[in-house]
């Protein structure tokens, strides 16, 4: 008698990238739904509950831009301007930019967490237009490895949501924000790969109500050069030998932190998320 072993892989599973961090990606698929009851991203912008081939991936990617038009500038969206998902109204969706991380679905997770609907899009899945036309309520730009102009639509992103929709940046996209607006992105003094500092900020933003100095986790290699930075951003948080970890954009609604809120080292990241969906209108 001879007997067979079959391993049969989840259905929609795609290997990963491995991460800067040295970890392993999601190995979900380019544009995915999370959903908080059961830890899965769902691949596919309308149907929740299929996962399904490359096919109606593509079909999703290309059918928001002629549906639902350009997006107004300097008009926050409105629950009622969106695609119908089947979420209710009132529902905040917040388009995460995946940059290949290993810390993303953690970000993802804290935000189903707190009542918003994330949608991921890996960067080179899909063009800015394709993303302008899911007409998300906000967006969250993910950490991930390398420089910021190296991550497909990330930089493009920035200008093409900023005005309309908040926007917000862990490390790499905290890195990206201060390039997009014109300063330099430098090699740090000293390689920060999961080790904590005490850092200050202006209790403002996503730091509102927040203790100063508070405990953040860091995982990067490049910062923000101060000397560059330019007068629409202001500095929001600093370590105490002076490194940004913090901006702000005076003017709209962007704001980044260089370290990690969704580590559990990180004190009140949890908060520090709840901050940044508090200035969502939908």
């Amino acid at each position: 008698m001879v007997f067979v072993l079959v391993v049969v892989a989840p259905l929609g599973f795609v290997p990963s990238r491995r991460c800067a961090c040295g970890g392993q990606g999601s190995g979900l698929g380019a544009l995915g739904r999370y959903s908080p009851t059961s830890g899965l991203a769902l691949r596919g912008c309308h149907e929740k509950r299929s996962v399904v081939g490359g096919g109606h991936q593509r079909a999703v990617r290309s059918a928001p831009a002629t549906n639902f038009g350009p997006v107004p500038r300097g008009k926050p969206i409105r629950s009622t301007d969106r695609p119908k998902t089947g979420q209710p109204c009132g529902v905040p969706r917040v388009l995460v930019i995946d940059n290949y991380d290993s810390f993303v679905y953690n970000l993802v997770q804290y935000l189903g967490e707190l009542g918003a609907e994330p949608i991921v899009v890996r960067n080179d899945a899909l063009s800015v237009a394709d993303a302008v036309a899911l007409r998300p309520d906000a967006v969250l730009l993910s950490p991930g490895p390398g420089r910021p102009e190296d991550a497909g639509i990330l930089c493009e992103a920035i200008p093409a949501f900023a005005g309309v929709v908040p926007v917000f940046g862990v490390c790499l996209g905290h890195q990206a924000i201060g390039h997009v607006y014109g300063a330099d992105v430098v090699r740090a003094p000293e390689l920060m790969h999961g080790k904590t500092s005490m850092v200050e900020h202006d209790g403002l933003g996503v730091f509102a109500g927040l203790t100063s100095p508070l405990e953040a986790t860091r995982y990067h290699s490049l910062v923000i050069d101060p000397a560059t930075l330019p007068a629409c951003l202001e500095v929001t948080a600093r370590t105490r030998d002076g490194i940004i970890m913090g901006v702000r954009h005076r003017e709209l609604a962007v704001e980044g932190v260089q370290f990690h809120p969704e580590s559990i080292l990180t004190t009140g990241g949890h908060d520090l998320l709840r901050n940044f969906l508090g200035g969502i209108r939908v």
